[in-house]
C-alpha cells in the first residue's frame, strides 16, 4: 500500500536542517551552522524520511550524499526558501530599499578594494543594506551561486557555467606588475618570453591566472620556476613593489595601489594572457531581492564607468 505523504511535512522548519545536511554534506556540520545539536538535525532528517517514506540520503563513510528523491526534495526547498525571500522583500519594496542583505562570493582580487569600495559608495545612498563579503577560489563561485548560498558571484572566468545568468561580462586582461625601478617598467607592451628570465610571483594552479601562464608557456616552449609561489594576490603584489620581481594581475584588483606610481602595470600581448573575463554571476531563473538587484545595478554601473 502507497503512503498518503503529509503534504505539510514540506512547509516544516525541518526543510531548513535537511537543506543544512545537503550543502555541508553531514549532520555534525549542519547542525554547527544551525547552532543546534546533531540528535535535532538527525531527528528531523528521520521525521522527513518518514513522513515521504523514502530515504533522502546514501549515508556514506565521508558523510551523507542526497539520493534522487533527495535531489528532488532539495530543489524544492530552495525554490521556497528563495520563494519566502522574493514575499519578504516585496513587501519591504512597499517602504522604499530601506533593508535588505546582499550575500556576495568573490576571488581575492576583487574583495581586497575593488568591492568593498563599492558597497561603501552604495551604502552612503542605501544606509540599511547590509553585506555578506567572502573570498572563494574561482572554481567554486559557480556552485554557490547555483545553490543559492549567495546572490551574486563576481568572479573571473573562461568559459560558460551551467546554471548561471551571466549579468556582465568585461575582458580582464592579465598584467606584469613590477616596481616603478624594474628594468622592464618603461616597456609599453611585453610578452611572456620577455618576463621568465626575471624572478615571479605566481599563485597555485587553481586560479585561472596561473592555468593560462601555464598554457601560454607550453604553448611556446618557456620554463618558469616561479621565486615566490603564494595563494594570496596581496602577497605578490607586495613582493613585486618590494622590487622582488613581476607578479601577474588583473587592473581591478590593485587599481588604488598604481595610482600611488610606487607600481607599473605593463599589458601583455600572448594570446592565452588575454582570454580572461570578469564576471558578475546570478542563479538562473532566480528573482533577486530588491537590494540585490539595485547593487547588481551599481556594479554594471562602476564597470561601464571604469571601462
Amino acid at each position: 500500500m502507497v503512503k498518503n505523504i503529509n503534504r505539510r511535512v514540506l512547509q516544516d522548519t525541518a526543510l531548513r536542517h535537511f537543506l543544512e545536511v545537503v550543502r555541508t554534506g553531514s549532520v555534525t556540520a549542519a547542525a554547527e551552522r544551525l547552532s543546534v545539536a546533531p540528535s535535532a538535525v538527525s531527528r528531523h532528517i528521520a521525521h522527513l524520511e518518514s513522513e515521504l517514506d523514502t530515504l533522502l540520503f546514501e549515508r556514506r563513510a565521508r558523510g551523507m550524499v542526497p539520493n534522487a528523491a533527495g535531489e528532488l526534495l532539495a530543489a524544492h526547498a530552495k525554490r521556497a526558501w528563495q520563494d519566502i525571500e522574493r514575499v519578504t522583500d516585496d513587501i519591504q519594496a512597499l517602504r522604499g530599499l530601506q533593508t535588505g542583505l546582499v550575500r556576495i562570493a568573490s576571488t581575492e582580487g576583487f574583495a581586497s578594494e575593488f568591492l568593498p569600495n563599492l558597497i561603501a559608495e552604495f551604502q552612503r545612498e542605501y544606509t540599511g543594506i547590509r553585506f555578506a563579503l567572502n573570498v572563494h577560489m574561482q572554481a567554486e563561485i559557480p556552485q554557490l551561486v547555483r545553490d543559492g548560498e549567495v546572490d551574486i558571484g563576481v568572479t573571473l572566468s573562461t568559459s560558460s557555467e551551467r546554471q548561471i545568468n551571466v549579468e556582465l561580462r568585461h575582458p580582464s586582461p592579465i598584467l606584469a606588475i613590477m616596481a616603478k625601478d624594474h628594468p622592464l617598467a618603461s616597456r609599453r607592451q611585453l610578452a611572456l618570453a620577455q618576463l621568465v628570465g626575471y624572478p615571479m610571483a605566481m599563485p597555485g594552479p587553481y586560479s585561472t591566472l596561473r592555468q593560462l601562464f601555464d598554457i601560454s608557456c607550453s604553448r611556446q616552449g618557456l620554463q618558469c620556476e616561479p621565486a615566490l609561489l603564494s595563494n594570496r594576490l596581496d602577497a605578490s603584489i607586495s613582493f613585486a613593489a618590494a622590487g622582488g620581481g613581476i607578479a601577474l594581475s588583473g587592473e581591478a584588483a590593485l587599481r588604488n595601489r598604481l595610482k600611488t606610481g610606487n607600481l607599473v602595470a605593463v599589458p601583455l600581448r600572448d594570446r592565452e594572457m588575454n582570454e580572461r573575463h570578469f564576471e558578475i554571476q546570478t542563479m538562473a531563473g532566480r528573482t533577486l531581492p530588491g537590494a540585490c538587484r539595485a547593487f547588481l545595478d551599481h556594479l554594471r554601473e562602476a564597470v561601464r564607468r571604469e571601462g
